[in-house]
């Protein structure tokens, strides 16, 4: 049975961001992290996608697909570019990779907007900045008020994330590597449509825009059946073509009689 890594992203943790996936428990075997900081696991201080996919990276088995949601897409081309030969697929869903894609508008008004809610937000009021923050990302996504306890601890967590704008995408690794890629969007912001242009040409990926529920890309109805034809795809690349028939077992040709001619 494949294994599927699903890394969650900034807000909600694993059990939130990847719950209508449940379904494909009945065709793989899922490993849904929970990040450090995230509920169920304790708060900490500061939360950085460079030990996070240092994280991913050491969890991983030989021949996992890795799929990563928004800030969790950053750590997932992060961990898969430190381990290549493990990864069978990369599947990312509008990741906020910004520095991919600094020439288009779009996307440096996106960082530059990112950088300025982190340094000068409500980060003191978990609601009030995780509200700020899902705007800037175009979610859909009304939190309840007052947040519950794992939601605000969710909210702190995300004030303490390393902005992503800070991370370097090592893209010529990453179209090297040998394993499918592909990358997913939701037709909804401008920035994460750049970003994931540049990530489709860069890295030679199969590209998917499901639109209609903003950056939660993945509860699309299509999304699951979607990734799992591209798994069983890249499954299939990475143990190789069926092997062919060897000569011994080929078809003898027709015998031929002293005269040259075939027999009939």
């Amino acid at each position: 049975m494949e294994r599927l890594v699903l890394v969650h992203g900034s807000v909600l943790g694993g059990r939130g961001t990847w719950g209508a996936q449940t379904p494909l428990a009945r065709r793989f075997e899922l490993v849904v992290l929970d990040r450090p900081g995230f509920p169920p696991n304790p708060p900490v201080d500061r939360i950085d996608f460079e030990p996070d996919a240092e994280l991913v990276a050491g969890l991983l088995h030989a021949g996992d697909h890795v799929i990563g949601h928004s800030y969790g897409g950053v750590i997932s081309l992060l961990a898969a570019a430190s381990r290549p030969d493990l990864v069978g697929s990369l599947t990312v869903i509008e990741p906020p990779a910004t520095r991919v894609a600094l020439d288009v508008p779009a996307v440096a008004d996106f960082a530059r907007n990112g950088a300025w809610l982190w340094a000068n937000g409500p980060k003191d009021e978990p609601e009030a900045f995780l509200h700020a923050f899902l705007a800037a990302v175009g979610s859909d996504y009304d939190p309840p008020s007052p947040l519950p306890p794992e939601l605000e601890q969710a909210a702190r967590a995300l004030a303490n994330e390393r902005g992503p704008w800070e991370a370097d995408i090592p893209l010529d690794e990453l179209a090297e590597a040998p394993f499918p890629k592909l990358v997913v969007s939701g037709a909804h912001h401008p920035a994460f449509d750049a970003i994931c242009d540049v990530l489709e040409r860069e890295l030679h990926a199969e590209r998917l825009v499901l639109p209609g529920y903003g950056h939660t890309v993945q509860r699309h109805p299509e999304f699951n059946e979607r990734i799992s034809a591209f798994v069983e795809r890249a499954a299939v690349v990475r143990r190789g073509p069926r092997p062919t028939r060897s000569a011994a077992a080929a078809p003898r040709p027709p015998r031929a009689h002293g005269d040259g001619s075939a027999g009939s």
